[in-house]
């Protein structure tokens, strides 16, 4: 996935260490320990292959054209305003030819040197008013180009943020990654840069030719016989360019999904030895989008050459045509001049236009892929107008559940849970068993494929907002920390945020930031630790106030110091509240209501820590194999090992665990034996 926020801030990158360090086999890193294969070419709607991954689609050109009109539609009399200055413009430019004509007349026929006067101020005012009018209608051109920009963007990242998760873990980060990046900035340029150029060249080649054809008809036909070489040329090219470029988008997508795979699942790549096949694929993928890169320069270079031959017939033409009027005296010297400067002038308007055909292909290709997120059907979200539920703690009911990530190899497999009000229910089981999965299907994140989940008698993605989630990967935004805090509660006052940031432990080191509460914090500013994170996204869930919660694993990556402090902050940020808690430490599920074992996307044990630990089941056995971990050497384990002690549910003795204890290691409850 791709960073996707819950309403408290968590985020997962995808490919990074997952929530219960699950392993595929090339290392990317999946929910429950699924596997996922890297990033290859596999098919995406509208084009293009990649291996393992759904991409997502991109939009035909029909729809691309489609979508420019409606986002154009608005801005009509801008668009009027500025073609028709650019018109006017080019109409002016086009008095120059004539004018320097004429000066060759009065040179030829030894005319006054005043009858070269009016000549050459004539010039200098078309120059003037040609640049005033030029500029005028290239700002206007431009403002519509960045307007329709803009409206674009706001479009692509509403809907990239309101897509079902699950259709983005499909598509792989780096698909979405390069879209909003390099597509973005493609299509950015164009608009900048090749937009108002080529709008004013086409407008100068139209005109052009118009007045070639008010000196003589015959100049116009002469021009007119690189029209064929340069049609041809055009039509080669877009023919060669669009597949191209299309292709060069999605190896490029493969080969920032395969980086994000590698780079965010470092440490699995390194635990099970996979650096020797990652750095394979990187390469492969690298080399993929080199060798297209590299074909797309070999075509421009193409491109350019013929049209060097289409400006050079038609020149040759035109020269001919002169002499031979000027022979006949049809034609002036002056006159013939005139064609000549007419259709020399065409080069620079002429190649512009379709060496800009890179440009518009390479832009055009980004445009269908933004659009293709666009018309990406989104999540289910509330009925417009629906009532908000009542606050106070509600219900959570599972009823026969079953979902899978990939079709075949369902995760979960017929679940049934009940949360009672104000209950606090602690997941608990190895790598794999589907807590987290649950979690974020009573979260709202995804629906299940069977069943039904029910948040206070509705499902969670139209519970309005009854449900809160944080994971144990929390984004902090770039800004100041209020303002950090505000994403949950905008209207909140700086007095809720100092409570709330009390609460979970977290205002002293607060106030004693740089700036206090002004201090910027995130990418570019001040680095909270992975703590310091935690109770923020903490405090942003009372803030949020949901009677609902779910912590997936929320505290997991404390250190041992820090584990007593945020288990004690999560506990004051869930009372009152109906819970759901993926529990990384069993001491989490010893002080929770019930407990409920998970194993193979089943629940097979279900009831307090005590009546558990009665029954000698499997819950009796990882509590047994836990507290054996905690317990200091030579001392027998009890229930009632401080927690001071290195307290993880993954932490072999005499080793500290991570989410990808390689295989040989001793299980435990986050370890597949």
């Amino acid at each position: 996935m791709t960073g996707t926020t819950g309403p408290n801030g968590g985020a997962r990158p995808n490919g990074g260490a997952g929530q219960n360090g699950g392993a595929g086999p090339n290392g990317s890193v999946e929910p429950d320990g699924g596997a996922r294969t890297g990033a290859g070419t596999g098919t995406g709607a509208g084009g293009g292959t990649g291996g393992g991954w759904d991409l997502l689609p991109t939009a035909s050109a029909v729809r691309t054209r489609a979508v420019v009109r409606e986002l154009l539609r608005p801005q009509r009399a801008l668009a009027v305003a500025g073609f028709g200055t650019l018109v006017v413009a080019t109409a002016v430019g086009l008095l120059t030819q004539p004018l320097l004509g004429h000066i060759v007349d009065v040179v030829t026929e030894h005319r006054s040197p005043a009858a070269l006067t009016w000549p050459v101020l004539a010039l200098a005012g078309v120059a003037l008013v040609q640049g005033v009018t030029t500029a005028l209608g290239m700002s206007l051109v431009s403002r519509l180009g960045e307007t329709a920009l803009a409206r674009l963007r706001e479009l692509f990242v509403a809907r990239a943020l309101s897509l079902p998760l699950e259709r983005l873990e499909r598509a792989g980060s780096g698909d979405l990654n390069a879209r909003v990046t390099r597509d973005v900035s493609r299509v950015a340029d164009a608009v900048r840069g090749a937009l108002p150029e080529l709008a004013r060249s086409a407008l100068s080649i139209v005109l052009t030719l118009g007045a070639l054809a008010l000196l003589d008809w015959r100049f116009l036909l002469a021009a007119l016989v690189a029209v064929p070489v340069q049609a041809h040329t055009a039509r080669w090219y877009v023919h060669n360019a669009v597949p191209l470029y299309a292709r060069e988008r999605i190896a490029t997508g493969a080969q920032q999904q395969q980086l994000l795979d590698t780079i965010g699942g470092a440490r699995t790549v390194r635990a099970y030895r996979l650096q020797d096949g990652h750095a394979r694929r990187v390469a492969e993928r690298s080399r993929t989008a080199v060798e297209l890169t590299m074909r797309g320069v070999r075509l421009v270079l193409r491109f350019y050459s013929r049209l060097h031959i289409a400006e050079y017939l038609g020149l040759a033409a035109v020269l001919v045509t002169g002499f031979l009027l000027v022979r006949s005296g049809s034609a002036s010297v002056g006159t013939a001049t005139a064609a000549a400067l007419y259709f020399h002038s065409l080069f620079g308007p002429v190649n512009t236009a379709l060496v800009l055909l890179d440009d518009a292909q390479s832009a055009t290709a980004g445009l269908a892929r933004l659009v293709g997120v666009v018309d990406e059907p989104a999540a289910a979200s509330d009925p417009e107008g629906r009532t908000a539920a009542a606050r106070g703690p509600h219900a959570v009911t599972v009823t026969g559940v079953t979902h899978a990530y990939v079709p075949g190899r369902p995760v979960l497999h017929g679940v049934g849970l009940d949360v009672r009000p104000g209950e606090r229910v602690a997941l608990v089981g190895t790598t794999g068993a589907g807590k987290t999965t649950l979690a974020k299907l009573v979260a709202g994140l995804h629906r299940p494929q069977a069943g039904r989940v029910d948040v206070g008698g509705a499902e969670p993605d139209a519970a309005g907002g009854l449900v809160g989630l944080v994971t144990q990967e929390v984004h902090v935004f770039a800004g100041p920390l209020a303002d950090d805090l505000r994403l949950a509660r905008p209207e909140a006052a700086d007095g809720e945020l100092r409570e709330a940031l009390a609460t979970v432990g977290a205002l002293d080191w607060a106030e004693a930031l740089p700036e206090g509460f002004d201090t910027v914090v995130g990418d570019g500013g001040h680095r909270l630790t992975p703590d310091q994170a935690q109770q923020l996204a903490l405090a942003r869930l009372l803030l949020a106030d949901p009677p609902v919660v779910v912590l997936d694993e929320a505290t997991a990556e404390a250190g041992s110091s820090g584990a007593r402090l945020l288990d004690e902050a999560a506990e004051r940020a869930l009372r009152g509240r109906t819970a759901l808690v993926v529990a990384h430490r069993l001491s989490q599920a010893a002080t929770a209501d019930r407990v409920v074992l998970m194993d193979g996307g089943r629940v097979v044990e279900e009831g307090t820590h005590d009546e558990l630990l009665a029954a000698g089941g499997r819950y009796a056995a990882l509590w047994r194999a836990w507290t054996d971990h905690r317990a200091p050497a030579g001392k027998p384990a009890t229930a009632d090992t401080p927690a001071g002690k290195p307290a993880t549910a993954d932490t072999p003795a005499g080793k500290p665990a991570t989410a990808d204890t390689p295989a040989g290691e001793p299980a435990t409850a986050d370890t597949p034996a």
